[in-house]
């Protein structure tokens, strides 16, 4: 096996750490306090090729691998967990859920536009009552001749204000019938076709969090992703390259507050020395790099199988809740090395530490995690 980061890696760490300083660090407090989704500073990512990383060149996408898009998220989570987490969900499950699933002339109209960014997407799974439990989605589609007339809510969905497409699943079948489930596409200014704004998030604040509502909207058949009632088995195949992302973005903010943790630790002073050289502190770093590095392992073990199109649903879950849980573990020991700094605003840690939270949330909870682990080893 090969540890060493590929030639495009090294070139793609360095250009997103190089953005990242200019275009992201400065501002991203302001971002944070005033929960601004930075729409700007996407496109300009677009246009450097990070909103279509996986997407093949003929689609105007930058034809990179999994190794690539983790890289890519692992240096924008050492920045700001909310901008990696609005690149992961654009680049993962709107476009992802396209290019894997769509059709040709679905992947020539949307794909350019959201590999370059001059269109931000979305995709809505989760209803407010429907979380975890996804078959039980409420919000509903009915054939009507050659459209579609869609009804209902989607909930907690990333870009849902903002972004100029959505991928949504919605149930054109019965109650908990996973064959039941179609996924659609469905352009921003569709009449009927809404969302408001979700306020006061803990963390990821730079990331848009949006309600969808759909009031009869009519959808044409062509918009339709693949066969009708495929989309719950879409979802679970885009959710398993999903948690690469959440995996990726983990690892970006453990290390975040890692880095940040060890700066600390050899400037801060106290009992005439730095407080990096009592073995309290020290140790806590060294839990912090070694439970990283297991980590980013993992990941990058999922990403070599989805690379090589090999089954990724136990090792994407074994990344996606490892690493989730040390970003976790990391935040709240940065905060906890800096003491009272650390609970202030005017220090990185409690940053890292909310926005950490949901990376054992999004894209299937901790909890989940385990099940679906549990399913593939008792198989």
């Amino acid at each position: 096996m090969n540890f060493e980061l590929n030639e495009n890696q090294l070139m793609i760490s360095q250009m997103v750490r190089d953005f990242s300083e200019k275009e992201i660090r400065p501002y991203l407090n302001k971002w944070d306090s005033e929960e601004f989704f930075p729409v700007d500073t996407m496109k300009k990512m677009g246009e450097l090729g990070l909103l279509g990383i996986f997407v093949p060149e003929e689609y105007g996408g930058s034809g990179f691998s999994y190794f690539e898009y983790a890289t890519a998220l692992m240096e924008l989570g050492k920045v700001c967990g909310g901008v990696g987490l609005s690149v992961a969900a654009h680049n993962s499950l709107c476009t992802g859920h396209i290019l894997y699933h769509g059709n040709e002339a679905q992947k020539k109209k949307y794909l350019p536009k959201l590999a370059s960014g001059e269109w931000i997407g979305a995709w809505g799974l989760t209803e407010a009552n429907t979380g975890s439990d996804a078959m039980r989605m409420e919000t509903t589609a009915v054939q009507d001749g050659d459209e579609w007339l869609l009804n209902g809510t989607k909930n907690w969905i990333t870009h849902g204000l903002s972004g100029d497409v959505a991928v949504v699943l919605i149930r054109t079948g019965d109650l908990l019938d996973s064959n039941g489930i179609t996924a659609f596409i469905v352009e921003k200014g569709t009449p009927g076709f809404s969302a408001v704004k979700i306020k006061d998030k803990l963390g990821v604040r730079a990331s848009e969090t949006a309600e969808l509502i759909f009031d009869n909207v009519r959808i044409p058949k062509e918009n339709v992703i693949g066969n009708v009632g495929e989309g719950f088995k879409q979802a679970m195949k885009v959710l398993d390259g999903g948690r690469i992302s959440i995996a990726s973005l983990s690892c970006g903010v453990a290390r975040g507050a890692y880095e940040a943790s060890v700066q600390y630790a050899k400037e801060r002073e106290q009992f005439g020395k730095p407080i990096g050289k009592f073995q309290a502190i020290a140790f806590k770093l060294a839990d912090m790099a070694t439970e990283i590095e297991a980590a980013e392992l993992l990941t990058f073990q999922a990403a070599y199988l989805k690379n090589n199109k090999k089954p990724v649903t136990k090792e994407g879950a074994y990344a996606k809740y490892f690493a989730s849980e040390v970003s976790v573990k990391c935040g709240n020991e940065a905060v906890q090395i800096m003491g009272g700094y650390g609970y202030t605003k005017e220090y990185p840690a409690e940053k890292f530490l909310r926005d950490s939270k949901l990376m054992t949330i999004g894209e299937g909870t901790s909890e989940i995690q385990k099940i679906v682990i549990s399913r593939e080893i008792l198989k």
